[in-house]
């Protein structure tokens, strides 16, 4: 298809902006919506450095959608920007593990397209991610080892990161990411999906997904070739669990039912 230059130029300028800022706001959205050449352009400029661009409310963002893409974010960015100098990848790794967990704990442990919860405490937070960590736990060491090489995570190194950690400050009303606790830890992440656009603030130590992390969730965050099973391995034991929970019910709930109607209550 031949584009006239002044369609080019204008999409090129809307490319540019999103390249800079990762984001365009209502008016750069509605040129995207209401020429079909320019959102071609766009997503075609988008496609060339590995990203895609994404609707969310009044917004248009630029995705990076693979690691080699220019505007992925680095480890050494994230470690310099987010975590203490001598941060090492098991920390990038717990970080993302409770991304996924804040991320989860609104679609009813990945089960549903669309968040069942409006806000989620830090506090309860916290014990989401603990529960996951108990969950690594429950793997034989040696099978661990092999998820490692599988899910390209080493899940021994979270569990010893986070273990390692100072719990004794759990409780205090706030934490500012000076100390080396759990509850300091979960405010360098909170820090980083604010950064992020993924979540927003509505009120005290209460996080709620923005329309940005909505849409991601939707169309990418639950896909299998995005994802590569890492949901599934985090909260398979969770299943399993609530798979027996459930059969010792019916089977509590049978003998109960029996008990009811045996010949001496006749």
């Amino acid at each position: 298809m031949r584009y006239d230059n002044e369609t080019v130029m204008r999409a090129f300028s809307l490319y540019v902006e999103l390249a800079r800022r990762g984001v365009v706001e209502r008016e750069g959205l509605q040129q995207y919506l209401a020429d079909d050449e320019i959102r071609g352009l766009v997503d075609q400029f988008a496609r060339e450095v590995d990203c895609l661009t994404l609707t969310a409310g009044d917004q248009l963002h630029l995705i990076p959608m693979v690691r080699l893409s220019p505007f992925h974010v680095s480890n050494d960015y994230l470690k310099k920007t987010y975590l203490r100098g001598q941060a090492v990848n098991a920390d990038l790794y717990l970080l993302y593990v409770a991304v996924m967990v804040l991320i989860g704990a609104f679609y009813d442990s990945y089960q549903s397209m669309e968040p069942t919860r409006d806000f989620l405490p830090l506090d309860e937070w916290l014990g989401l991610v603990q529960e996951r960590i108990e969950g690594l736990k429950e793997h034989d060491p040696e099978q661990l080892k092999g998820y490692e090489k599988q899910f390209s995570y080493n899940w021994s190194a979270i569990i010893e990161k986070w273990d390692a950690m100072d719990d004794i400050k759990e409780t205090a009303k706030r934490q500012t990411g000076n100390t080396i606790s759990r509850l300091s830890f979960l405010d360098t992440v909170r820090r980083f999906v604010l950064d992020q656009k993924l979540a927003e603030e509505i009120g005290e130590h209460e996080l709620a997904l923005t329309e940005k992390a909505k849409i991601i969730v939707q169309r990418y965050f639950m896909e299998l070739q995005y994802n590569r099973g890492i949901l599934q391995f985090l909260y398979r034991f969770e299943e399993e669990r609530k798979h027996v929970d459930t059969r010792k019910e019916e089977h509590s709930n049978a003998d109960h039912l029996q008990d009811q109607v045996h010949p001496r209550h006749l």
